[in-house]
């Protein structure tokens, strides 16, 4: 019994090695997809980006609101949010006059005390890390936060964390590191 409850304390709070430190609580998709964005940025001389478990619970949240509430239109992008959870709605913009809209969301959800920044997908069948991860690098934008690239070229990513609910993969980066 004494081994079993050890086991179970071990794999609750960290039997995880520090290299790789995901939680259980993510789905292999989002393991994967943690990893591969890690891979490619160390393909690219970049260090790689620690796990955020606040980081990780926007991700998380943002990837189903935007499946259950979030309607294409010509105003608001993948970046707006819903009024139907605990965060204030916003229609993100492609002009990005509202940054806010988007930066606030970690603070707002997490208490990350620092601004996030977003890159999403959405996929018609489901979202696949190596597809969203092979869009972003097509996207000027979203690859400029993935490679640090103009205007991401002098942030220093602390946290990453990501969300995968069916057809959308959500990843929020920040620049403060998360508490152990």
């Amino acid at each position: 019994m004494t081994g079993y409850l050890i086991l179970f304390w071990w794999l609750s709070f960290g039997g995880l090695a520090p290299g790789n430190p995901i939680r259980m609580q993510d789905s292999p998709e989002e393991k994967e997809l943690f990893d591969a964005i890690n891979g490619y940025r160390e393909s690219r001389g970049l260090p790689t980006v620690p796990f955020s478990a606040a980081l990780s619970k926007v991700a998380k949240a943002h990837a189903r609101d935007l499946m259950v509430n979030y309607r294409p239109n010509k105003r608001c992008n993948l970046h707006s949010w819903s009024d139907q959870g605990p965060w204030e709605a916003c229609c993100y913009r492609d002009n990005h006059k509202n940054p806010e809209c988007m930066w606030n969301k970690p603070l707002e959800i997490a208490g990350y005390t620092s601004p996030g920044y977003e890159i999403a997908y959405w996929h018609s069948a489901a979202a696949s890390p190596g597809h969203a991860l092979e869009m972003w690098k097509k996207s000027p934008g979203h690859h400029a936060v993935l490679a640090n690239l103009p205007p991401f070229k002098a942030a220093t990513w602390k946290a990453m964390g990501v969300g995968i609910y069916k057809q959308y993969a959500v990843v929020w980066f920040g620049e403060k590191e998360e508490n152990p």
